[in-house]
């Protein structure tokens, strides 16, 4: 089956993003055609930064997607409806152990500046704008670091402006 992606406007996503993090969630995938990585994520959020439409996702910095993130001005974060078995793998193995794309069986599309799959539903494709780890004395709600952050291992947040949305036209 030939997927085309048709390019919206970050403003015309019908989705509710927030539900396509927590109940969908997504693939961030960061690196170019000759290198990269893919991690699943249940959490992030879109909105307007810095006068741009923009979304914030979080990485742990032992994640092995960080080091790509880090390297690269772009990433992507993709969305694959009821495809579980896609975030089973990518949720659980490392890139660094094993070949999540032969893996997951995803087809890889790409440029010398981002990487996305044709089995995507939706593809946002993000400028890095900020990236910073988050500290434990900025929390005012001590207990999430209790409930989440038991070993100390917070997040990195990366916020960047959304350049472009495709969306996948069967």
């Amino acid at each position: 089956m030939i997927t085309i992606f048709k390019t919206i406007n970050p403003k015309n996503i019908k989705d509710n993003l927030i539900k396509c993090f927590s109940e969908e969630w997504a693939l961030i995938t960061a690196g170019n055609n000759e290198n990269y990585n893919m991690m699943t994520a249940s959490w992030g959020f879109a909105g307007e930064m810095w006068g741009e439409d923009s979304i914030a996702v979080v990485v742990r910095p032992q994640r092995y997607t960080m080091e790509f993130i880090d390297k690269n001005d772009y990433f992507t974060v993709s969305f694959y409806g009821d495809r579980k078995d896609i975030h089973k793998i990518c949720g659980s193995k490392s890139g660094r152990n094993v070949n999540k794309t032969a893996e997951t069986g995803l087809t890889p599309l790409s440029n010398d500046k981002y990487v996305y799959f044709k089995e995507a539903r939706m593809v946002l494709v993000v400028k890095k704008q900020f990236v910073q780890q988050m500290n434990p004395e900025c929390f005012t709600d001590k207990s999430i670091i209790d409930k989440w952050y038991p070993e100390n291992d917070f997040h990195n947040m990366i916020i960047g402006k959304i350049e472009k949305v495709l969306i996948a036209e069967q």
